[in-house]
Parts: C-alpha cells; sequence; structure tokens
C-alpha cells in the first residue's frame, strides 16, 4: 500500500493522536495539572504539527518516486510543523482555560517555554517514527519489485533458450523428410511456419494462461502428427476452471518433446500422450496445480547412447523445466519423473494454485 493512501494517512492519523494522548499523560502525572486540559493542548500541537509536516511531504514528493523529502526540506518541515503547532496549541489550549485572546502574558510564562520543549521533542520523534517505518516499508516494496522484475528477466531468458532449441530439432526433423517424404516435408513446414507465426506474434509476457499454453502444445502435436503419422496419438485435458492460471511459456513442451523423442519414436509401433491439468486441494489455502505429461512410450527403461544428442536434449528440456518452475515458485514447484507400472513414463509438474487472473485473457482460439 502506498504511504499516500487513505488508509495510511488514517493509520498515521490515529498513531498520532495515541501519541499525543501519552504525551497529555505524561505531562498530566509530572505537573499534576488537569488532564483535560493537557490533551487538548496534546491533541492540537500534535494534530496541526502532523498535519503540517504531513501535507508538505505530500506536496514536495508528488513528482518523485521517493515518499520523503530531500535534505534540507525535511527538516524545514519538521520546524514548520513545529512552530504551526505550538503557536495553534498555545492559542487553543489557553483559550480552553478561559484565557483572553489579547492577553500574551502566558507566552512569556515558564509554561510556555516547557511546552516548547516539549513540542519539539514530540514532533521531532514522531517525525523519525513515521520517516523510518515508511522508508523501511518503502525499501522493502523497491526490494521485492526488484526480485520479481529478476524472476521475470530470468524466466524470459529461459524462454529465449529453449525456443530455438525446439526449432532446431524441428527443422532437424524436417530435414529427414525432405529426402524421404517431401508431400509431407511441405506440410510439416506449412504447420511449422504457423506455429512459429503464432508462437513469435504471442506477448513476450513471462506469464500467460494456462490455455495458451495448450493451443501452443495443439500446435506443436499437430506439426508433430505429420512427421509421425498413425504412430502418434494424443489428448490435451483442460479443465474451465483452469484456462486462465497464468504458467511460463513453453513449460510443458519440453516434456512433450521428450516424451516424443525418448517414448514414442524408440517403438516401431508408436505410441499415445495426454497432457492434463487437474486442480489439488481446490478450495483450500493449499490448492496446488498439476499439470501431467503421460505416453505410452519405451520409458524410463530406454536409454540412448551416452553423449548422443537424445541425452543432451533430455537433459536441457528437463533443466529448463526445473529452472522456471524454481525462478516463479521457489521450493514450492517441482517436477517429477515416474515410471509407469506397464509401460511409459509421466512427467508430474505442481505448484501453488495463483489465486489471480491475468490482465490479458486467453485467445479466442485457445484450445484445450
Amino acid at each position: 500500500m502506498s504511504v499516500n493512501h487513505p488508509i495510511a494517512f488514517l493509520c498515521r492519523l490515529l498513531t498520532t493522536a495515541a501519541f499525543c494522548c501519552l504525551v497529555a499523560l505524561g505531562v498530566t502525572l509530572a505537573r499534576s495539572t488537569p488532564w483535560d486540559a493537557n490533551l487538548v493542548y496534546s491533541l492540537t500541537i500534535g494534530l496541526v504539527s502532523w498535519f503540517t509536516v504531513d501535507l508538505g511531504r505530500m506536496a514536495l514528493t508528488r513528482h518523485s518516486a521517493i515518499p520523503w523529502p530531500r535534505r534540507p526540506w525535511g527538516a524545514v518541515l519538521i520546524f514548520a510543523g513545529t512552530a504551526m503547532g505550538f503557536v495553534s496549541g498555545s492559542v487553543v489550549g489557553h483559550l480552553y482555560n478561559g484565557g483572553a485572546l489579547g492577553d500574551l502574558a502566558w507566552l512569556r510564562g515558564h509554561e510556555a517555554v516547557s511546552t516548547l520543549v516539549v513540542t519539539i521533542a514530540a514532533s521531532a520523534s514522531i517525525s523519525f517514527f513515521f520517516h523510518s517505518r515508511g522508508k523501511a516499508r518503502f525499501l522493502q516494496a523497491r526490494v521485492a519489485q526488484v526480485q520479481r522484475d529478476a524472476a521475470e528477466a530470468r524466466l524470459k531468458l529461459l524462454e529465449t533458450q529453449l525456443e530455438p532449441h525446439m526449432m532446431f530439432n524441428t527443422l532437424a526433423n524436417l530435414r529427414v523428410l525432405v529426402a524421404t517424404d517431401p508431400p509431407r516435408a511441405q506440410e510439416m513446414l506449412d504447420h511449422f511456419i504457423a506455429y512459429l507465426r503464432a508462437t513469435l506474434g504471442a506477448s513476450r509476457a513471462a506469464l500467460h494462461p494456462l490455455a495458451d499454453e495448450f493451443a501452443r502444445l495443439q500446435d506443436y502435436l499437430a506439426l508433430m502428427a505429420v512427421r509421425m503419422g498413425p504412430r502418434l496419438d494424443y489428448t490435451l485435458e483442460l479443465p474451465e476452471a483452469l484456462r486462465n492460471v497464468p504458467v511460463p511459456p513453453l513449460l510443458l513442451q519440453p516434456l512433450v518433446e521428450n516424451a516424443i523423442r525418448h517414448g514414442l519414436e524408440p517403438q516401431v509401433q508408436g505410441g499415445h500422450i495426454h497432457v492434463q491439468a487437474a486442480l489439488l486441494q481446490g478450495g483450500t489455502p493449499a490448492a496446488r496445480v498439476q499439470l501431467a505429461v503421460r505416453d505410452t512410450g519405451a520409458g524410463l527403461r530406454y536409454t540412448p547412447p551416452t553423449g548422443t544428442a537424445g541425452t543432451t536434449t533430455a537433459r536441457f528440456g528437463l533443466q529448463q523445466v526445473r529452472e522456471r518452475l524454481a525462478t516463479l515458485y521457489g521450493d514450492a514447484g517441482t517436477l517429477e519423473l515416474i515410471a509407469a507400472s506397464a509401460q511409459g513414463t509421466a512427467c508430474i509438474i505442481t505448484f501453488p494454485l495463483k489465486h489471480h487472473a491475468l490482465d490479458v485473457p486467453p485467445s479466442p482460439d485457445c484450445r484445450g
């Protein structure tokens, strides 16, 4: 919350009033003077001083990102607030005690000097308190913003590393098809161009709706289906309630690519890929989103020769997913590889449900 927010302003007002009550109580105990008169003095001096300093601060910093004035304006504001508070409080207190407005003899008395000393000490104390607390909150907000910016930059960097990786693999597949099956190569190239147009034309934000992620997977799997034909079968399952959940772009694509490359391709008959989103412990503070990529391929028992492009690709893709989860969710985001009881592999991603929608809604043509 901004320091200039009405609620923050009200909190400072109430804090100042409470501080004035404590000062009035201390003066009453020290001087054995009436509590009500001391309270009138204290509240008038304190509130006028605070109001002068706070309004002056807002006026001096309305065009600045830092919500407190730079030197020497801070000291000038405290001096002005102290003077305004002392004069106003002394006049109001004098009138409250039955004095005449034209009688200035009270200004030369011992009580006027002690009131001035108390006013200066109280104004300096409450100003330092508000300045220290406001500065600490401002710096905490700045640190949090820098951390968010760093995380977003990290996610964008990982995405820019991942996109060329996927493109190179697709181009390598195209190269094989050009020599063996030119018509299918042409069809695959058309799908690839459409996929690139949709991908590169999308927002470069660090997050996008899960519906957009599934739409990208649909395009990618359609592209791979041209190359593999009937050997590739797939289904995508996205509940309506999870369509707007924000995720990093291309979070699932490396897992689907690994399922094809290391699960289905080693088998003559190919296999099936099932991509599913589910909500765990929905409606509770511990609600989590689970994204699963399951295949009926060769499974974890299949190991490509060490040092081949296959092992490098798998390590790169899984490392990318883990790094992006860690950047966004810390230890709360996990990736598990599970061997199926019969055949195939399941890659399970879990992360906390974010209870907010993105500013940009899913594209109208998103499929799930």
